[in-house]
């Protein structure tokens, strides 16, 4: 009799284990859900300040054509991503573009001066700080799911409960990243003007 009761107190156990690693997977997989579509707003958001930055650019650099068509075919590129991979491709392509465009804009002193574009340039570097925000949350939690799910014991019996594959990391282009961890030149010594 008391094998038994042994039996089912280890059934029960082993079964409130499997809920409970069940239960944890789920939240997981939910709450990158949740921020990947945080990301996916800011980017909508993006998307529809983008036409309107190119026709302000475009009012006064009308000869800048090469520059609008990358904006408009990164933009048209990112709109038909469907997977994390294919949108961080996209979204390093749609910020090239854009620095080009900014750049093209460093020309024309009576735009920068414009008080639409510099709206627009406004909000626009707002929301780039929120798709860095956004993107460092979505990562954190598919490296969370990522992690969970791959660490003993729970990777015996994720499988079994349909959590098959990793979370893709939404990454920032190789270039990109050497650019961003570049330290500052500084050089006391440069002549002064």
């Amino acid at each position: 009799m008391t094998f038994i009761y042994i039996l089912v107190a280890l059934i029960v156990v082993v079964g409130l284990f499997v809920w409970a690693m069940y239960n944890g997977l789920v939240k997981l997989n939910v709450r990158t859900q949740e921020a990947w579509s945080d990301i996916t707003v800011q980017l909508k958001r993006r998307y529809d300040l983008i036409p309107n930055l190119v026709n302000t650019v475009q009012g006064y650099a009308t000869h800048e054509r090469t520059v609008f068509e990358a904006v408009t075919e990164a933009r048209a590129n990112a709109l038909s991503a469907q997977t994390v991979s294919d949108s961080a491709k996209a979204e390093n392509q749609i910020q090239g573009a854009l620095k080009s465009l900014f750049a093209v804009s460093e020309n024309y002193p009576d735009l920068k001066a414009n008080q639409g574009f510099l709206d627009l340039q406004s909000q626009l570097v707002d929301t780039e700080d929120k798709i860095q925000a956004s993107r460092r949350f979505y990562n954190g939690m598919a490296r969370d799911f990522n992690t969970k799910r791959k660490i003993f014991p729970t990777n015996i019996f994720a499988k079994m409960l349909g959590f098959t594959t990793d979370k893709d990391f939404f990454e920032v282009e190789a270039a990109e990243a050497k650019e961003v961890e570049a330290p500052v030149a500084v050089d006391f010594n440069a002549p002064k003007q």
